[in-house]
């Protein structure tokens, strides 16, 4: 059983930057995609960014230019750099992680990020 568990949360002013974490109990190597979602309250779950085994990346349009998603498979551990932030991305971040198509998603236990005046 893999766990993943995130960091570097916490209230920021909007244009302030984040880096959110997420640490894996084991290698991240096996995993053929991660990525970063969020919940806003009220909301329901979106993806954020994604990035294959490979290195290939993707995000929703609303923080193209200024999120990047990346991970270190040396350290077990992927990254969400936020730039530029505003208060429309305060939400609860998860990271996310699957083995495969088939296999069901491993889930962090979330992180508040908080954009706020």
């Amino acid at each position: 059983q893999v766990q993943l568990v995130e960091s570097g949360g916490g209230l920021v002013q909007p244009g302030g930057s984040l880096r959110l974490s997420c640490a894996a109990s084991g290698s991240i190597s096996k995993f053929y995609v991660m990525g970063w979602y969020r919940q806003a309250p009220g909301k329901q779950r979106e993806v954020v960014a994604v990035i294959s085994s490979g290195g290939r990346t993707n995000y929703v349009d609303s923080v193209k230019g200024r999120f990047t998603i990346s991970r270190d498979n040396a350290l077990n551990t992927m990254y969400l750099q936020m730039n530029s932030l505003k208060p429309e991305d305060t939400a609860v971040y998860y990271c996310n992680a699957a083995i495969n198509v088939k296999a069901d998603p491993y889930w962090g236990q979330g992180t508040q990020v908080t954009v706020s005046s």
